[in-house]
């Protein structure tokens, strides 16, 4: 674990994608993206990839609310899927 300053608004999923579109070598495994106690970003990388790592952390600025269902994950919350709802519509 290589430790960082962890940014004002900490996403890790985005914080992930923006890891790996820069080269750096991230598992999707959630221990892989931690903060600490001390409130330090703590990310399972390698030391190779420190230098490109930090310079991705310092920019990010991570979204901090969900984002909106679609319409297919909305329909699943109530067990449907878009197939059932044409069949309802006829469609």
């Amino acid at each position: 674990m290589i430790q960082f300053t962890k940014p004002t608004n900490l996403n890790g999923t985005e914080l992930r994608d923006e890891l790996r579109l820069a080269g750096v070598d991230i598992s999707d495994s959630p221990n892989a993206v931690a903060v600490d106690g001390n409130d330090n970003l703590l990310l399972d990388l390698s030391e190779k990839d420190k230098t490109k790592a930090i310079q991705v952390v310092a920019a990010h600025n991570g979204t901090t609310v969900a984002p909106e269902p679609n319409l297919e994950q909305k329909l699943a919350s109530v067990g449907l899927s878009i197939d059932d709802l044409k069949a309802a519509l006829g469609l």
